[in-house]
Protein backbone atom coordinates (compact mmCIF):
# COMPACT_ATOMS: atom_id res chain seq x y z
CA UNK A 1 0.00 0.00 0.00
CA UNK A 2 1.17 3.16 -0.69
CA UNK A 3 1.42 6.06 1.33
CA UNK A 4 -1.72 8.62 0.95
CA UNK A 5 1.09 11.80 1.11
CA UNK A 6 3.94 12.71 -1.41
CA UNK A 7 7.15 12.43 0.17
CA UNK A 8 7.14 16.26 0.57
CA UNK A 9 3.80 16.16 2.66
CA UNK A 10 5.03 12.51 4.35
CA UNK A 11 8.31 15.00 5.52
CA UNK A 12 6.39 17.83 6.90
CA UNK A 13 4.33 15.84 8.92
CA UNK A 14 7.17 13.59 10.60
CA UNK A 15 9.31 17.02 11.13
CA UNK A 16 6.26 18.10 13.44
CA UNK A 17 6.50 15.08 15.83
CA UNK A 18 8.70 16.45 18.61
CA UNK A 19 11.21 14.29 20.72
CA UNK A 20 10.11 15.55 24.12
CA UNK A 21 7.56 17.32 25.72
CA UNK A 22 5.10 14.29 23.81
CA UNK A 23 1.59 14.52 26.18
CA UNK A 24 0.92 10.93 25.31
CA UNK A 25 3.91 9.65 27.35
CA UNK A 26 6.10 12.61 28.90
CA UNK A 27 2.75 14.36 29.92
CA UNK A 28 1.05 11.05 31.47
CA UNK A 29 4.48 10.40 33.90
CA UNK A 30 4.33 14.27 35.06
CA UNK A 31 0.90 13.16 36.12
CA UNK A 32 1.27 9.79 37.77
CA UNK A 33 4.61 11.51 39.76
CA UNK A 34 1.78 14.60 40.84
CA UNK A 35 -1.07 12.16 41.57
CA UNK A 36 1.38 9.56 43.93
CA UNK A 37 3.17 12.63 45.17
CA UNK A 38 6.99 11.50 43.73
CA UNK A 39 8.52 14.72 43.80
CA UNK A 40 12.17 15.88 43.22
CA UNK A 41 12.51 15.86 39.44
CA UNK A 42 13.19 18.22 36.84
CA UNK A 43 12.81 17.96 32.88
CA UNK A 44 15.48 19.09 29.93
CA UNK A 45 17.77 19.42 32.14
CA UNK A 46 21.59 19.37 29.93
CA UNK A 47 22.64 15.64 30.50
CA UNK A 48 23.84 13.38 28.02
CA UNK A 49 20.95 12.01 26.43
CA UNK A 50 18.48 14.23 27.09
CA UNK A 51 16.68 12.20 29.77
CA UNK A 52 12.97 13.20 30.22
CA UNK A 53 12.97 13.17 33.70
CA UNK A 54 16.04 14.05 36.29
CA UNK A 55 15.99 13.41 40.07
CA UNK A 56 19.19 15.77 40.50
CA UNK A 57 20.05 15.04 43.85
CA UNK A 58 19.71 11.06 43.50
CA UNK A 59 21.43 10.84 39.89
CA UNK A 60 18.66 8.89 38.41
CA UNK A 61 17.63 9.88 35.04
CA UNK A 62 14.11 8.53 33.32
CA UNK A 63 13.14 7.59 29.83
CA UNK A 64 9.67 7.45 28.59
CA UNK A 65 10.66 5.38 25.48
CA UNK A 66 7.50 5.45 22.73
CA UNK A 67 6.82 1.74 21.27
CA UNK A 68 6.85 3.22 17.77
CA UNK A 69 10.12 5.24 18.03
CA UNK A 70 11.87 3.34 20.62
CA UNK A 71 10.90 -0.90 18.72
CA UNK A 72 9.01 -2.07 21.91
CA UNK A 73 8.27 -5.93 21.00
CA UNK A 74 5.08 -6.00 22.36
CA UNK A 75 3.33 -2.93 20.90
CA UNK A 76 6.21 -1.47 17.93
CA UNK A 77 5.06 -1.60 14.42
CA UNK A 78 6.38 -1.42 11.66
CA UNK A 79 5.30 1.00 8.77
CA UNK A 80 4.59 -0.99 5.62
CA UNK A 81 5.51 1.61 3.27
CA UNK A 82 9.80 2.15 3.01
CA UNK A 83 10.35 -0.72 5.12
CA UNK A 84 14.00 -0.73 4.55
CA UNK A 85 14.30 2.96 5.70
CA UNK A 86 12.42 2.33 8.71
CA UNK A 87 14.01 -0.75 9.88
CA UNK A 88 17.52 0.51 9.87
CA UNK A 89 15.79 4.04 11.58
CA UNK A 90 14.48 1.98 14.64
CA UNK A 91 17.60 -0.26 14.49
CA UNK A 92 19.38 2.96 14.68
CA UNK A 93 17.54 4.44 18.02
CA UNK A 94 17.86 0.69 19.62
CA UNK A 95 21.13 1.02 18.95
CA UNK A 96 21.40 4.78 20.82
CA UNK A 97 19.09 3.93 23.45
CA UNK A 98 21.91 1.04 24.75
CA UNK A 99 24.56 3.98 23.81
CA UNK A 100 23.34 6.70 26.22
CA UNK A 101 22.15 3.91 29.23
CA UNK A 102 25.67 2.36 29.27
CA UNK A 103 27.57 5.93 28.95
CA UNK A 104 24.92 7.35 31.76
CA UNK A 105 25.42 4.22 33.81
CA UNK A 106 29.35 4.64 33.62
CA UNK A 107 29.13 7.80 34.98
CA UNK A 108 27.06 6.16 38.04
CA UNK A 109 23.60 7.80 36.91
CA UNK A 110 20.71 5.50 37.41
CA UNK A 111 19.18 5.09 34.72
CA UNK A 112 14.96 3.87 34.13
CA UNK A 113 13.67 2.96 30.92
CA UNK A 114 9.89 3.56 30.80
CA UNK A 115 7.93 1.73 27.79
CA UNK A 116 4.65 4.09 26.65
CA UNK A 117 2.67 1.08 27.43
CA UNK A 118 3.23 0.79 30.92
CA UNK A 119 1.54 4.41 31.44
CA UNK A 120 -1.63 2.97 30.62
CA UNK A 121 -3.82 2.93 33.78
CA UNK A 122 -4.11 -1.19 34.44
CA UNK A 123 -0.19 -0.87 34.97
CA UNK A 124 -0.37 2.51 37.11
CA UNK A 125 0.15 0.09 40.10
CA UNK A 126 2.81 -1.68 38.61
CA UNK A 127 4.63 1.19 37.29
CA UNK A 128 4.54 3.15 40.91
CA UNK A 129 5.88 0.41 42.06
CA UNK A 130 9.01 0.52 40.09
CA UNK A 131 9.43 4.26 40.47
CA UNK A 132 8.85 4.02 44.28
CA UNK A 133 11.71 1.27 43.99
CA UNK A 134 14.07 3.76 41.52
CA UNK A 135 13.39 7.04 43.88
CA UNK A 136 13.24 5.26 47.21
CA UNK A 137 15.78 2.44 47.07
CA UNK A 138 16.16 0.42 50.29
CA UNK A 139 19.76 1.36 51.33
Amino acid sequence: MSDIFSKRKRSQLMATIRSRGNKRTEGALVVLLRRHKIFGWRRHLPVFGRPDFIFPKLRLAIFVDGCFWHGCALHGTMPKHNETYWHAKLARNKVRDRLVTRTLRAQNWRVVRIWEHELCRHNEERLIAKLRRAVFPVT
